[in-house]
């Protein structure tokens, strides 16, 4: 099993508003490629305020295979 870096910026991002079957309770979501501070990229869902191309983003949480990422707090100010 791999594991993720839990820190990286935004990419790119888009808002899913028509959202296939199994995730259509969920819909409006934001889904993000996030450029990994480890390198590479990953496909992930963002969890919070919404986020912009250039934010820096943090890893929340992984559920059931997804990862979740939200915005970074400020530096200095650690996420809890």
């Amino acid at each position: 099993m791999s594991t993720v870096v839990n820190t990286g910026v935004i990419y790119t991002e888009t808002v899913v508003h028509a959202a296939p079957a199994e995730f259509v309770a969920d819909a409006p979501y934001q889904l993000a490629i996030v450029s990994l501070d480890g390198g590479g990229r990953l496909t992930a869902r963002i969890t919070g305020e919404r986020v912009k191309i250039g934010d820096k983003v943090e890893l929340a949480e992984t559920r059931n295979g997804t990862e979740f990422f939200r915005l970074a707090a400020p530096s200095g100010h650690g996420s809890v």
